[in-house]
């Protein structure tokens, strides 16, 4: 048996049964030994980004890692925006990257380069195999890192003469650790903080936000009178009628500011305290308020569920009623498209149990609101802001969950990035859905540029900075661009439009995509639908709420 081989049958031991590739020269017998291996599944992408979005966005609903095959530093290089994604989500991802034979390396040939330096920039765990012999385990070691606790990107370099020689001995899976839970004084304390009688919420994030944590915390809440948030960004959250329904966090620090405002104590669950997206002129990173005590009850390598089940039981909210989020749709919308008909069509035809790859950008905003009373569902989301995630990460979703509908939205922007995506979903003949929210720019930088004050006083900006962020010059053409790559492709200008070709395809199996062309969000969202995008602007006094409104309008 050569090192490939038993490479493949400890991943697959270890229960790894799918491997996105975009191989080259050095992963030829990687290449050869998926043929001796029934139980992993190869699925061939364009670009090493989308194979690592796929790997991504399948261990966010599987629960356990892909693998991806990449060639050399150069191709990982190309996956690093995705794997960037995915370490943000904490989401287990196992990298097999080809290298030059270990001979060869000293003839810096054209394709060398230092592929552990490029994989440490994402990669927790990074080792180059040193022999055939040893690569079983290696690879075992690979797999138990990455799923942690927490889960993270594990990066296995593989030298081809390690790879193609005799010699290779596969390895059992090792054990997998168990995260600890809570420990007493910290119980306490967050109990103390709790019954206090100040203003206090739990922030909860990645693992709290399925359904088991979902209730626990809705119990303790509704028992309490703690307010309940989400990240901004969550890895996956369950939502939808008959779940709690969970404030996320907002983007715009402005808006965050708002629904943390006068908060005495802030709970942790499995999430990060809350920060500035970016840093701005004369603006405050850290979003905690001033005189608010953070606490932990989960870190990212303890057990989120076990700390809120325990805590519920410890304040006495076992016995209280979860407040659940009762069915709701928004009407059929009609007329003319906007970014909010096509946020309303999504909520109006949700179908039970799909999947939505949230990528919309400024475009979703109204998203969270007009589906949160659908069907239940599952939300991924761009974990890390790198942009071109949408994409790979629906083929990842729909091939971890064949029996489920998968709908990705994506702004035109961000769709360029990965579009190489919409080619492997065809071939694996996926049940995706893809709107491509259209509106001719890379809009949030719009906003961000007002933002940062980069304008000038008052006078906007110059004909050469509004060029870097519009994209109407040439238009992109995604129908076409769609039925290159083999997916049912159709353009929607109204919303009439957009509902018969959204109803269409999520009924039809295959891929499909729809191009909703749409003005800037931002140009057409009133600041009448602020307290949807954030529900506790109600909770301002008058003056703050209408200073936050005149800061945040473009």
């Amino acid at each position: 048996m050569n090192g490939a081989q038993a490479l493949m049958k400890t991943l697959a031991d270890a229960g790894v049964s799918v491997c996105f590739s975009n191989p080259g020269t050095s992963e030829m017998h990687f290449v050869a030994a998926l043929d001796r291996e029934p139980r992993m599944r190869a699925v061939l992408t364009l670009f090493e980004g989308v194979a690592t979005g796929a790997a991504d966005g399948y261990a966010r609903m599987a629960g356990r890692p892909a693998a991806t095959l990449l060639h050399l530093g150069c191709g990982l290089g190309n996956g690093l925006a995705n794997l960037h994604n995915a370490r943000k989500g904490r989401v287990p991802v196992v990298n097999i990257v080809g290298d030059h034979a270990t001979y060869h390396v000293k003839y810096d040939a054209q394709l060398q380069s230092d592929i552990e330096t490029v994989a440490r920039n994402v990669s927790t765990w990074v080792r180059t195999s040193a022999s055939t012999g040893a690569l079983g385990d290696d690879a075992a070691q690979a797999v138990a890192a990455a799923m942690g606790p927490p889960g993270q990107v594990a990066t296995l370099i593989l030298p081809a003469d390690v790879s193609w020689s005799e010699g290779g001995m596969p390895a059992l899976p090792l054990p997998m650790a168990s995260p600890p839970v809570a420990e007493e004084a910290t119980i306490d304390a967050i109990i103390q903080a709790l019954r206090s009688g100040g203003r206090t919420a739990l922030l909860l994030g990645a693992r709290a936000l399925r359904e088991p944590g979902l209730l626990a915390a809705s119990r303790i809440a509704a028992h309490t009178g703690a307010g309940l948030f989400a990240e901004v960004f969550p890895t996956r959250i369950e939502r939808g009628a008959g779940l709690p329904h969970v404030e996320r966090l907002a983007y715009f620090a402005e808006l965050a500011a708002v629904q943390l405002h006068g908060l005495e104590h802030l709970i942790l669950v499995d999430a990060k305290s809350p920060v500035s997206f970016f840093a701005y002129p004369g603006k405050a990173s850290d979003l905690v308020p001033e005189g608010c005590t953070v606490h932990t009850l989960a870190s990212p390598i303890e057990d989120a569920l076990g700390g809120l089940q325990r805590l519920a039981t410890r304040i006495g909210a076992d016995a209280a009623a979860p407040v659940l989020q009762a069915p709701v749709r928004p009407d059929r919308p009609r007329g003319k498209l906007t970014a909010e008909k096509v946020c309303k069509a999504v909520g109006h035809l949700l179908p039970e149990r799909a999947i939505i790859v949230d990528e919309a950008q400024t475009s979703g905003v109204l998203l969270p609101h007009f589906t949160r009373g659908a069907p239940r569902h599952d939300v991924v989301t761009l974990t890390g802001g790198a942009i071109g995630q949408g994409l790979p990460n629906a083929v990842g979703v729909a091939i971890a969950c064949p029996d489920r509908p998968v709908l990705a939205l994506v702004g035109d922007g961000s769709a360029m990035y990965t579009l190489q995506a919409l080619w492997t979903m065809a071939r694996e003949k996926l049940n995706v859905t893809t709107i491509v929210l259209n509106n001719r720019s890379y809009a949030i930088l719009n906003v961000e540029l007002q933002r940062m004050g980069a304008t000038g006083s008052g006078n906007g900006a110059g004909e050469k900075a509004r060029a870097q962020l519009e994209l109407g010059n040439p238009g992109l053409d995604f129908v076409r661009m769609g039925a290159g790559m083999g997916v049912h492709a159709v353009r929607a200008t109204t919303a009439d439009e957009l509902v018969d070709a959204l109803d269409y395809a999520l009924r039809a199996p295959g891929p499909h995509l729809i191009e909703a062309v749409v003005p800037s969000a931002f140009s057409g969202l009133k600041l009448r639908l602020l307290p949807h995008v954030l529900g506790s602007l109600a909770r301002l006094p008058q003056p703050l709420a209408r200073a936050l409104k005149r800061k945040v309008s473009p």
